[in-house]
């Protein structure tokens, strides 16, 4: 495997940033609007919000992104960190990407003082799942929702 740096996003990233967050769209058949993307990507960068988002990068190119989102919890005084989304281009698949996102995330969240990572993912992303399995334990819970707006 090349060499791969994973690495905060910075101002200068959203050209970097945006085909992989195109790619996880279209990966779970969903299209955001480009408002939401806009905001989200101003959340990345505003100091003040609990969300954070890092690329991985084989020089100049981004192979993969992880978002995570710190949010409180009241069973531990320590936050919990929501790995929201987590995606590796298509050539990149299989080369450890994700398994090294996943770890950033993990450094970070106990970096912060964070008691728990957690993540979900679609029961038909078996690929990811593989990887998912040897990162962390499932917690038997389902997931319900309703959707507000």
């Amino acid at each position: 495997m090349q060499s791969v740096e994973i690495r905060a996003v910075d101002t200068q990233d959203f050209h970097l940033w945006l085909p992989l967050w195109e790619g996880y769209q279209r990966f779970y058949r969903v299209d955001i609007p480009e408002s939401v993307t806009l905001n989200t990507w101003r959340r990345f960068l505003d100091v003040g919000e609990p969300m954070y988002a890092a690329l991985a990068m084989v020089g100049e190119q981004a192979w993969g992104l992880v978002h995570s989102i710190y949010h409180r919890s009241a069973w531990t005084t320590g936050d919990y960190c929501y790995l929201q989304d987590l995606f590796v281009a298509d050539h990149a698949r299989g080369g450890g990407i994700g398994r090294l996102l996943i770890q950033h995330v993990y450094a970070e969240a106990s970096r912060r003082g964070a008691s728990r990572v957690h993540w979900l993912t679609h029961e038909s992303n078996h690929g990811g799942m593989q990887l998912y399995d040897r990162m962390a334990e499932r917690s038997g819970f389902i997931q319900y929702r309703k959707l507000l707006a």
